[in-house]
């Protein structure tokens, strides 16, 4: 279990200190090419880190997970990979290096209105799910180190692109949401539902389908 404890808590030091407040001067060091290049190999070894290390945790439990969690789980993973296809558009201004190619007005289209962060909203729905449905240490970890960076990455990248694009980022961040649906809840903006990418949207679904395929061939059914 120490392993697994070392390793949350390299993932989360890494994201919200290196990137965080240390990223200025690591990144003067080895020039923001360099600092981009040395943090995702960094964010590639933690993650593998944190997977070998949760196979071989031990059960510890922690709570029991509540009835119809599954249910709950399997929902909000299916609406994990429907956002993460549409994280990777191109225009997406909250994507890694969008800052040093989007200088001018930013698009506010399609998954945009629903948030400017589908791509991390996809990776903490995936983890809320597994956290409701295992209620081990290991998992807590896991999921748990995930879920902080996730929120946290959200507040980091308007920060950074709020210095980094200025007004061009105030007008964008003031038409949408970090929450999903809250800006056109707000009336700030509205659902354009022809806006959304069908193709997208069927990746989504069969990424799905793989990952319960996977889990089943593991021999952990997420299935209720």
């Amino acid at each position: 279990m120490l392993s697994m404890i070392l390793a949350a808590a390299f993932w989360v030091a890494l994201h919200l200190l290196v990137a965080g407040p240390l990223r200025p001067a690591v990144a003067a060091r080895l020039g923001e090419q360099g600092f981009r290049g040395v943090f995702s190999l960094a964010s590639a070894a933690g993650l593998a880190w944190l997977v070998f290390a949760f196979r071989a945790a031990p059960y510890v439990p922690v709570w029991a997970p509540p009835f119809g969690a599954r249910y709950v789980a399997l929902v909000l993973v299916f609406l994990a990979f429907i956002l993460f296809p549409f994280s990777i558009a191109a225009g997406n201004p909250t994507l890694a290096g969008a800052d040093m190619l989007l200088k001018d007005r930013l698009p506010v289209q399609g998954m945009t209105r629903i948030t400017r962060h589908p791509g991390l909203w996809a990776f903490a729905l995936w983890a809320i799910a597994h956290l409701i449905a295992n209620g081990d240490l290991a998992g807590v970890l896991l999921f748990g180190a995930i879920l902080v960076t996730a929120l946290n990455g959200m507040v980091s990248i308007d920060r950074k692109r709020r210095r980094a694009l200025g007004s061009a980022w105030d007008e964008f961040a003031a038409a949408t949401s970090r929450l999903p649906f809250a800006a056109i809840i707000a009336g700030r903006n509205r659902l354009h539902v022809e806006e959304l990418s069908p193709w997208r949207a069927g990746i989504g679904v069969a990424l799905f389908a793989a990952a319960l395929w996977l889990h089943d061939r593991a021999g952990v059914s997420p299935l209720p």
